[in-house]
Formats: structure tokens, C-alpha cells, sequence
């Protein structure tokens, strides 16, 4: 995932799926925050595509801040086993991904 500003590269998540399985590996900043937009962008996607949960490696206060949590070992292993078996979904990101992160407002 890349966050882009007026045509420049300034963020971004490098990681890699199995199947529905994600796995984040490492990322990158040049304007604060760009990062986390392509956590976001990341998580917007997976929602759409099914995909139950990102292994982010790291347990920071940040992460845990948006929801992280650390799981029991045998549990991850279960879980990556099942989702690594699952067909894979293509990594394809439509602007429409974002209305499951954004509140949608209430009728009157």
C-alpha cells in the first residue's frame, strides 16, 4: 500500500498474503503519518476482501491504539494455516473501500 501526495511517494506498507493470510512487514514515512494512511488504506481492503486479520508483527502502543492485540501462538498458527488455504483475493484498492472506515452519517 502507498500513500501519495501531489504525485510524490510519501509512505507506504510493504507486506505479503497467503492465500487471505496478510502478513505486514515494514513501513516506510517521509511526511508524518503517511504510514499510517496505508495502514488504513491496508485494513479498508481486508475488510472488503474478507480477511479476518493482519499480523503485524510488533506490538507497539500505536498498533494497539487502533485495535491490535496479541494472540496465543497456536491460535496464529491455526489462523494462518486456515486463511493460507483459502482462495487469495486480488490486490485491487477502490476509493469505495474507505466508507468502511468512515462513519456513515444517520438519517433525520
Amino acid at each position: 500500500m502507498e500513500t501519495w501526495i501531489g504525485g510524490e511517494l510519501v509512505g507506504g506498507l510493504y507486506c505479503v498474503k497467503i492465500g487471505r493470510a496478510v502478513f505486514g512487514e515494514s513501513m516506510f514515512t517521509r511526511v508524518p503519518d503517511a504510514s499510517k494512511i496505508a495502514l488504513a488504506a491496508l485494513v479498508a481492503w481486508c475488510r472488503q476482501a474478507g480477511v479476518a486479520m493482519v499480523d503485524c508483527q510488533q506490538n507497539t502502543r500505536h498498533l494497539a491504539s487502533l485495535g491490535a492485540r496479541e494472540i496465543p501462538r497456536q491460535q496464529f498458527v491455526e489462523h494462518v494455516a486456515r486463511e493460507a488455504a483459502r482462495d487469495p483475493v486480488a490486490w485491487r484498492f477502490e476509493p469505495v473501500y474507505w466508507n468502511s472506515l468512515l462513519p456513515h452519517p444517520t438519517t433525520a
